[in-house]
């Protein structure tokens, strides 16, 4: 049976006692047999009976010494500890004593933070209801003032969020409402579809719903890091339709015969030139020939002037936007078949401008219209780039569509677009006409739409996770750049932790830096993504025994900097900061001596744990993040940012004991910190 603590006080001295009388009685005893034996005299009897008694006396003293040290200590801890388990609001009756005096910082500490955490618990719910009050207002607010219609559906579409320029925006539509479906506000299918398979990331998908007499630009994404909560802005294109397909169609309506008349005013011009000198006068002759010319000339330019506006309107129109060909084959495919993939995108993804939506629509309808010619199968999507114009083409195995059926269907509306457009209106919109050529190879075929191309030629950028640092506010509390730093808080430090790996142990003998990694802190933080991590030339080969253990190699380093370049950038992003290393000594004489100076307080966790834990053995890197429950993330341990970053978790994890003991600015650190160099360095080069 395990005993459940410590042993009774009463039969711990029991036994105690009973060995120690015991053995006094046991040597007495013998001593007295001894003695009668030997019949000494004077100072070898004293010898004697001392030396027979000094094994009980012995027991005796180190049962004594243990009580009073050890097992009185432990048991004013336990009766402290099951207190504070009771009642965190004890008073600390009992300090750490005898043996267990060294725990006394860390228990007070223990005990503070036991409190603090209770008073802040008592108050976190006032302060978290205020806080709570004063994000809706700010929200509310923000929400009101916003223009743009908005609305948040859960991953059932029901509506948990609108703002007031939704309600506005949909006034009168029994449809919107907290906790109604987004259905019932917007019936489409392509909608409903189109939420299902939006990307985690965030990225939008542009598409245009009917809603009563309007047509709505409607754009939708994901809410990153939700339960699938998407997020909906809407947009009135209404007006920009009957702009652009009324007042274009009406141009280009009146175009012909703009042109028809000019041409018969010039045929007339030409026509009276030719009239005999008998059938009228020289003067009125001559004098109607000019006029006719020059207002034939002027129609005609004015004409002219007319054509290249509209082509210019046409090009740039307000609804032609980037777009990406991997973006529009993936929506595309979509939009065709939801459950299978049809499009494969071959070539070389590029941007072209159009207006995504109607061009959608348009091969969707083209796809339907030519069934019959168009393989079931799946087709290739290919965007070739020329100077002025991308072709965007749409291959498949098989022969190439008939002229015939393609002049049909430039004819046919587009009923899922406000006005039902035509295809020849969409084509008009981007200045363009689509045809159908068969490859050079006989066998495979494809549907031809020239658009206009742009100078853009990165991919779009992929949306970023979000950085945990991504504000502090708490910056704003720490001292001015221009304060003492020896009297600054700890806390309030920037400190740069770094670490080095070498071609080698003996750095006066030649070996040198080939990787250097830091990682930053400011007020307490590890910021996750603020790191410095360079590779270093080390000019000379990397040693298989140096790259068995950090697994570096000749390869890795190959094109790299060398040191002094590294050094010089390596001291701009530690700036005004703290430097912090494990087993500083051989990182600072690593760094040193380059032309690079170094001249800021350096910090080392190494005596910082020997000055607090100096009975203990093992200060290594290793130890130490095993005592203090630190992770090496998967192939960072040995590599210079990984163990920079493990040393920042162990300065971290140190602090709050520094701060038990009193040491809280930098100055009281270094004076600690210099003692346990005095005592015992064995990292000094």
């Amino acid at each position: 049976m395990t005993p459940k603590g410590l042993p009774k006080r009463q039969r711990l001295v029991g036994v105690w006692l009973l060995l120690s009388g015991v053995s006094l009685l046991g040597g007495a005893l013998f001593a007295a047999w001894l003695d009668s034996q030997l019949a000494l005299s004077g100072m070898a009897r004293w010898i004697l009976w001392l030396g027979s008694l000094s094994g009980g006396i012995t027991l005796f003293s180190i049962g004594l010494l243990l009580e009073r040290m050890l097992f009185t200590p432990l048991r004013h801890l336990q009766a402290q500890l099951a207190r504070w388990v009771a009642n965190p609001d004890a008073p600390d009756d009992h300090t750490a004593e005898g043996w267990l005096t060294g725990l006394g910082p860390d228990l007070r500490r223990v005990s503070h933070r036991w409190r603090a955490d209770r008073a802040r618990l008592t108050t976190a719910h006032a302060e978290g209801a205020r806080s709570a009050s004063r994000i809706r207002q700010e929200l509310e607010t923000l929400l009101q003032v916003l223009e743009t219609p908005l609305l948040l559906c859960d991953r059932h579409r029901r509506v948990m969020l609108f703002n007031q320029a939704a309600e506005t925006f949909f006034a009168g539509n029994t449809g919107l409402g907290l906790g109604k479906r987004l259905d019932a506000l917007l019936p489409t299918a392509t909608l409903a579809h189109a939420i299902t398979q939006l990307p985690d990331d965030g990225s939008p998908r542009e598409m245009l719903a009917p809603c009563g007499q309007r047509w709505l630009k409607v754009v939708i994404r994901r809410v990153p890091g939700s339960e699938h909560e998407t997020l909906v802005t809407c947009s009135d294109t209404t007006t920009t339709w009957n702009n652009e397909m009324g007042v274009r169609a009406a141009l280009n309506r009146m175009l012909p015969p703009l042109r028809q008349h000019a041409a018969n005013l010039s045929s007339a011009a030409d026509a009276l030139r030719q009239l005999s000198c008998s059938q009228t006068s020289p003067a009125l002759r001559t004098r109607f020939e000019h006029v006719l010319h020059d207002e034939s000339q002027a129609l005609n330019q004015r004409v002219a002037e007319i054509g290249n506006l509209l082509d210019d309107l046409q090009y740039h129109g307000e609804r032609l936007r980037p777009i990406w060909s991997n973006d529009f084959w993936q929506s595309l495919d979509e939009r065709l078949d939801p459950a299978q993939r049809l499009i494969t995108p071959i070539g070389v993804p590029a941007w072209f401008k159009g207006d995504a939506p109607a061009l959608i629509e348009l091969f969707a309808s083209l796809v339907e219209y030519l069934r019959c010619h168009l393989p079931a199968s799946g087709f290739e999507g290919e965007l070739t780039l020329h100077p002025k114009r991308a072709y965007v083409d749409l291959i498949w195995r098989g022969a190439a569509v008939p002229e015939s059926e393609l002049s049909v269907w430039r004819e046919s509306p587009l009923t899922t677009l406000p006005l039902s457009p035509t295809v020849a209106d969409i084509l008009r919109q981007h200045a363009t006409d689509i045809w159908s050529v068969t490859d050079k190879d006989k066998r495979h075929a494809r549907l031809r739409l020239p658009l206009p191309v742009i100078a853009q030629t990165q991919a779009p950028r992929e949306m970023a996770p979000p950085r945990p640092e991504f504000h502090d506010f708490g910056i704003a509390q720490l001292p001015a750049p221009d304060d003492t730093l020896a009297n600054r808080a700890l806390r309030s430090l920037e400190i740069v932790a770094f670490d080095t790996e070498t071609t080698g142990l003996e750095l006066r003998r030649g070996d040198t830096v080939i990787s250097l990694g830091a990682c930053r802190i400011v007020n307490g933080r590890l910021l996750a993504n603020d790191a410095f991590d360079h590779f270093v030339d080390p000019k000379r080969t990397i040693p298989a025994a140096s790259t068995v253990i950090h697994g570096i190699t000749d390869a890795d380093v190959a094109g790299a900097q060398p040191l002094n370049i590294v050094l010089g950038l390596f001291r701009d992003y530690v700036g005004d900061a703290v430097m912090l290393a494990h087993n500083a000594a051989f990182d600072m004489l690593a760094i040193s001596g380059h032309g690079v100076h170094f001249d800021m307080p350096v910090l080392d966790t190494l005596l910082l744990s020997k000055a607090l834990d100096e009975a203990l053995d093992g200060h290594d890197l290793d130890t130490l993040a095993k005592r203090y429950d630190l992770r090496f993330p998967p192939n960072t341990r040995h590599t210079a940012l990984g163990d920079a970053r493990v040393t920042a978790e162990l300065w971290l994890a140190l602090l709050p004991r520094l701060e038990a003991r009193g040491i809280d600015t930098l100055d009281a650190l270094l004076a600690l910190q210099a003692n346990a160099f005095d005592k015992e360095d064995a990292s000094a080069p």
